[in-house]
Protein backbone atom coordinates (compact mmCIF):
# COMPACT_ATOMS: atom_id res chain seq x y z
CA UNK A 1 0.00 0.00 0.00
CA UNK A 2 2.99 2.25 0.95
CA UNK A 3 4.48 1.61 -2.80
CA UNK A 4 1.18 2.58 -4.40
CA UNK A 5 0.53 5.40 -2.75
CA UNK A 6 4.51 6.84 -3.44
CA UNK A 7 4.13 5.73 -7.22
CA UNK A 8 1.14 7.98 -7.00
CA UNK A 9 2.28 11.20 -5.49
CA UNK A 10 4.32 11.78 -9.32
CA UNK A 11 1.17 11.51 -10.94
CA UNK A 12 -0.74 13.86 -8.43
CA UNK A 13 1.63 16.54 -8.82
CA UNK A 14 1.28 16.45 -12.93
CA UNK A 15 -2.99 16.83 -12.19
CA UNK A 16 -2.50 19.63 -9.76
CA UNK A 17 0.06 21.27 -11.86
CA UNK A 18 -2.26 20.71 -14.69
CA UNK A 19 -4.81 22.41 -12.64
CA UNK A 20 -2.32 25.62 -12.39
CA UNK A 21 -1.96 28.65 -13.73
CA UNK A 22 -0.92 27.70 -17.35
CA UNK A 23 2.16 29.56 -19.15
CA UNK A 24 0.86 32.62 -21.70
CA UNK A 25 2.12 34.88 -24.46
CA UNK A 26 0.07 37.91 -23.50
CA UNK A 27 2.78 40.36 -22.78
CA UNK A 28 2.80 40.88 -19.04
CA UNK A 29 4.19 44.65 -19.30
CA UNK A 30 1.57 47.70 -19.52
CA UNK A 31 2.57 49.53 -22.59
CA UNK A 32 4.31 52.87 -22.86
CA UNK A 33 5.27 55.42 -20.38
CA UNK A 34 2.30 58.30 -20.29
CA UNK A 35 3.06 60.61 -23.21
CA UNK A 36 3.35 63.68 -21.07
CA UNK A 37 6.31 64.80 -19.12
CA UNK A 38 5.63 65.34 -15.45
CA UNK A 39 6.38 69.30 -14.78
CA UNK A 40 6.22 69.81 -18.41
CA UNK A 41 4.06 71.63 -20.82
CA UNK A 42 3.37 71.12 -24.38
CA UNK A 43 3.00 74.37 -26.06
CA UNK A 44 -0.81 74.53 -26.47
CA UNK A 45 -0.88 73.96 -22.55
CA UNK A 46 0.09 77.20 -22.18
CA UNK A 47 -2.27 79.06 -19.72
CA UNK A 48 -4.91 81.48 -21.23
CA UNK A 49 -3.30 84.26 -19.28
CA UNK A 50 -0.24 83.93 -21.21
CA UNK A 51 -1.84 85.20 -24.18
CA UNK A 52 -2.58 89.00 -23.27
CA UNK A 53 -0.63 91.71 -21.39
CA UNK A 54 3.43 92.21 -20.25
CA UNK A 55 4.97 88.61 -20.68
CA UNK A 56 5.89 87.14 -17.06
CA UNK A 57 7.36 84.21 -15.84
CA UNK A 58 6.24 83.12 -11.88
CA UNK A 59 6.97 79.75 -10.68
CA UNK A 60 4.91 76.88 -9.31
CA UNK A 61 5.42 74.09 -7.23
CA UNK A 62 5.87 70.34 -8.98
CA UNK A 63 7.29 67.52 -6.77
CA UNK A 64 9.83 69.29 -4.77
CA UNK A 65 11.29 72.15 -6.88
CA UNK A 66 10.03 75.09 -8.60
CA UNK A 67 9.25 75.35 -12.13
CA UNK A 68 9.03 78.33 -14.29
CA UNK A 69 6.00 79.02 -16.18
CA UNK A 70 4.78 81.60 -18.37
CA UNK A 71 1.90 84.47 -17.74
CA UNK A 72 1.14 87.58 -18.00
CA UNK A 73 -0.06 91.00 -16.21
CA UNK A 74 -1.67 93.67 -17.14
CA UNK A 75 0.05 97.01 -16.89
CA UNK A 76 -0.94 100.94 -17.94
CA UNK A 77 1.02 102.21 -20.76
CA UNK A 78 2.70 105.16 -19.60
CA UNK A 79 3.01 103.96 -15.91
CA UNK A 80 6.37 106.02 -13.87
CA UNK A 81 8.79 103.08 -13.55
CA UNK A 82 8.30 103.17 -9.81
CA UNK A 83 4.59 102.61 -10.13
CA UNK A 84 4.89 99.58 -12.70
CA UNK A 85 7.29 97.74 -10.50
CA UNK A 86 4.41 97.65 -7.98
CA UNK A 87 1.93 97.00 -10.96
CA UNK A 88 3.76 94.01 -12.13
CA UNK A 89 4.71 92.89 -8.35
CA UNK A 90 0.66 92.85 -7.50
CA UNK A 91 0.21 91.19 -11.04
CA UNK A 92 3.02 87.98 -10.11
CA UNK A 93 1.11 87.41 -6.84
CA UNK A 94 -2.28 87.61 -8.52
CA UNK A 95 -0.74 85.07 -10.77
CA UNK A 96 0.78 82.65 -7.90
CA UNK A 97 -2.46 82.54 -6.13
CA UNK A 98 -4.45 81.62 -8.85
CA UNK A 99 -5.35 77.69 -9.31
CA UNK A 100 -3.16 75.67 -11.75
CA UNK A 101 -4.87 75.29 -15.42
CA UNK A 102 -6.02 71.73 -16.20
CA UNK A 103 -3.17 71.02 -17.76
CA UNK A 104 -1.00 71.91 -14.81
CA UNK A 105 -2.31 69.90 -12.59
CA UNK A 106 -2.13 66.95 -14.99
CA UNK A 107 1.39 67.82 -15.27
CA UNK A 108 1.88 68.25 -11.53
CA UNK A 109 1.85 71.81 -11.09
CA UNK A 110 0.21 73.22 -7.83
CA UNK A 111 1.13 76.26 -5.54
CA UNK A 112 1.35 77.88 -1.92
CA UNK A 113 0.51 81.03 -2.57
CA UNK A 114 -3.23 82.07 -0.92
CA UNK A 115 -5.03 84.72 -2.72
CA UNK A 116 -5.56 87.73 -1.19
CA UNK A 117 -2.45 89.25 -0.46
CA UNK A 118 -1.61 92.60 -1.99
CA UNK A 119 1.80 94.92 -2.57
CA UNK A 120 2.50 98.43 -1.98
CA UNK A 121 5.28 100.04 -2.61
CA UNK A 122 8.51 101.70 -0.13
CA UNK A 123 7.28 103.38 2.54
CA UNK A 124 8.74 107.07 3.70
CA UNK A 125 12.02 105.78 4.92
CA UNK A 126 11.86 102.38 3.02
CA UNK A 127 14.85 102.23 0.27
CA UNK A 128 13.38 103.20 -3.19
CA UNK A 129 13.35 99.27 -4.44
CA UNK A 130 11.51 97.66 -0.94
CA UNK A 131 8.58 96.11 -1.69
CA UNK A 132 5.94 95.93 1.58
CA UNK A 133 3.86 92.98 0.84
CA UNK A 134 0.30 92.95 3.54
CA UNK A 135 1.57 89.55 4.67
CA UNK A 136 4.72 89.29 6.43
CA UNK A 137 7.47 87.46 4.67
CA UNK A 138 8.01 85.81 7.92
CA UNK A 139 4.23 84.39 8.25
CA UNK A 140 4.62 82.50 4.50
CA UNK A 141 5.13 78.86 4.20
CA UNK A 142 8.92 77.79 2.86
CA UNK A 143 7.03 77.50 -0.18
CA UNK A 144 5.23 80.36 -0.65
CA UNK A 145 8.19 82.47 0.53
CA UNK A 146 10.31 80.83 -1.98
CA UNK A 147 7.59 81.15 -5.11
CA UNK A 148 7.32 84.95 -4.30
CA UNK A 149 11.31 85.78 -4.22
CA UNK A 150 11.97 83.55 -7.35
CA UNK A 151 9.02 85.27 -9.25
CA UNK A 152 10.00 88.32 -8.01
CA UNK A 153 13.89 88.56 -8.45
CA UNK A 154 13.11 87.15 -12.09
CA UNK A 155 11.04 90.44 -12.98
CA UNK A 156 10.90 93.84 -13.23
CA UNK A 157 9.89 93.57 -9.70
CA UNK A 158 13.15 93.41 -8.95
CA UNK A 159 16.60 95.18 -9.14
CA UNK A 160 19.34 94.68 -11.82
CA UNK A 161 21.21 91.69 -9.39
CA UNK A 162 18.42 89.54 -9.29
CA UNK A 163 17.62 90.28 -5.63
CA UNK A 164 14.62 91.57 -4.33
CA UNK A 165 13.64 93.80 -1.14
CA UNK A 166 10.79 92.52 0.74
CA UNK A 167 8.87 93.32 4.08
CA UNK A 168 5.80 93.18 5.77
CA UNK A 169 3.37 96.19 6.34
CA UNK A 170 5.60 97.50 8.79
CA UNK A 171 8.84 97.00 10.24
CA UNK A 172 11.97 95.82 8.82
CA UNK A 173 12.86 94.70 5.47
CA UNK A 174 15.11 92.02 4.35
CA UNK A 175 16.74 91.56 0.47
CA UNK A 176 16.35 88.30 -0.52
CA UNK A 177 17.73 86.01 -3.44
CA UNK A 178 16.56 83.08 -5.18
CA UNK A 179 19.38 80.68 -5.45
CA UNK A 180 19.67 77.13 -7.01
CA UNK A 181 19.02 75.34 -4.40
CA UNK A 182 16.34 77.31 -2.82
CA UNK A 183 14.84 76.43 -6.80
CA UNK A 184 15.24 72.29 -5.95
CA UNK A 185 14.34 72.74 -2.44
CA UNK A 186 12.14 75.26 -1.70
CA UNK A 187 10.52 73.36 1.68
CA UNK A 188 13.82 73.00 2.79
CA UNK A 189 16.00 76.22 1.91
CA UNK A 190 14.58 79.36 2.57
CA UNK A 191 16.23 82.18 0.51
CA UNK A 192 19.19 83.95 1.35
CA UNK A 193 18.20 87.45 3.10
CA UNK A 194 20.25 90.41 5.33
CA UNK A 195 17.75 93.00 6.60
CA UNK A 196 18.33 96.25 5.30
CA UNK A 197 16.80 98.62 7.35
CA UNK A 198 13.21 99.37 9.06
CA UNK A 199 10.54 101.14 7.80
CA UNK A 200 7.78 103.11 9.02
Amino acid sequence: MTVKRLLALPLLGVVLAGCGIRATEVPTDFGAAPSRVRCSLAEQDVSPQAARGVPVQVFLLCGSSLVAVDRSVRVPEGAPDSQRRVLVAQGLLDELAQTPSAAEKEAGYTTDVRGGMTVRGPGPRDPEDALRLSTSPGDLTSYALAQVVCTFSDSAAAEGDGSVVLGGPTGPLRRYECTDEVRTRPGTKEPPSAEVGAGG
